[in-house]
């Protein structure tokens, strides 16, 4: 006769037999997805497992030494940035008050913008014309336009703002922090990083890197940072915001509710796909720059294209894309845990 304890073994054993096998004994196929994006103008698709590269191609004239312009997908450096800002001090929280460092703002509208706010791009100041990043002075100066939290706004202005910020915590160049605190670290090496006229490097885009280096990056963040920065704080990175739940501090969450970044972003979500995984996000530039992460699987997949400029003028050059398409190609035969 079974024991009571020989029971509880008998059907934890049973249910571990009908359980979907583990994420190490799956077999990934990337080649349709492979496929998929070099039709895109695609130069790189990298995939990194537990830290380690099980899968790249680079069509048209890619190559893994080779960097290429990142476009918006540089924004998600600073959701990262100020976990390690809140990791070192320099910054209290994500609700910090902006005012609090940015003393011209404590007597106007903008006195109740938090960091939070300015992030995940809620903070009511205009986020100013796509890839035209004003200077820090300029982008400080602008005025509100709606009450903190209660409008997503997409733009570089923000962003920049936030370069300021950390330019007055650390009394420095913000590259300079970030390449201390994270890159160097991670033997990251921007190939790029654009600055604007007051010689500040570009918060929202402008950065270069190969794909290798991008996705080290992705794999550094899936793993809370490894003791580099606030965990809890780059959790929150990951929380969708009232005003957009698909928008969280610096990176896209592919969820029900996204409110997309214009027409022609690609950015077409399939929300069965993404819950299947427990969730995806991703770091997005123009000309579908990707950086995707997928906790659930292990997996952070980078992909890289030619045509920023060109998406920029919202010119078609080729067949467009779609998030969903992609992701389909590259998870649809593999199994959720």
């Amino acid at each position: 006769m079974m024991t009571s304890m020989n029971r509880r073994l008998f059907l934890a054993f049973s249910a571990a037999a009908c359980v979907t096998p583990p994420a190490a004994a799956q077999n990934f196929d990337f080649t349709a997805a492979a496929t998929y994006s070099a039709n895109r103008r695609g130069v790189s698709l990298l995939v990194m497992r537990r830290g380690d590269i099980i899968f790249e191609d680079y069509p048209n004239q890619g190559s893994a030494g080779r960097g290429w312009e990142l476009a918006s997908g540089t924004k998600s450096f600073t959701g990262v940035m100020c976990a390690a800002a809140i990791h070192d001090r320099l910054i209290s929280s994500w609700d910090e008050r902006a005012a609090d460092t940015l003393t011209e703002w404590r007597d106007d509208a903008r006195r109740d913008i938090t960091i939070r706010h300015l992030l995940s791009l809620t903070s009511g100041i205009s986020g100013g014309p796509i890839a035209r990043p004003p200077t820090y002075a300029d982008a400080i100066a602008q005025p509100a336009e709606a009450a903190p939290g209660e409008r997503f706004a997409y733009g570089p202005t923000p962003f920049q703002v936030f370069g300021e910020i950390i330019r007055r915590k650390t009394g420095g160049d913000p590259l300079d922090y970030l390449t201390r605190r994270i890159l160097a670290p991670l033997d990251i090496h921007p190939t790029a990083w654009r600055r604007g006229a007051d010689g500040m490097p570009h918060m929202p885009s402008g950065a270069g890197l190969t794909a290798r280096d991008w996705a080290r990056f992705g794999w550094f963040v899936l793993q809370g940072g490894e003791g580099r920065v606030d965990r809890g704080a780059l959790r929150e990175c990951f929380d969708g915001s009232r005003a957009n739940p698909g928008y969280g501090l610096s990176f896209w969450l592919l969820r029900d509710g996204l409110v997309r970044p214009g027409r022609n972003a690609g950015v077409e979500i399939d929300t069965t796909l993404s819950e299947r995984f427990g969730g995806i996000s991703m770091a997005a530039g123009a000309g579908n720059q990707r950086l995707y992460l997928i906790p659930a699987l292990d997996l952070v997949i980078a992909r890289q294209a030619t045509g920023i400029l060109q998406a920029l003028m919202r010119r078609n050059n080729g067949p467009e894309w779609s998030d969903a398409e992609f992701l389909r190609a590259a998870l649809g035969s593999v199994t959720a845990r």
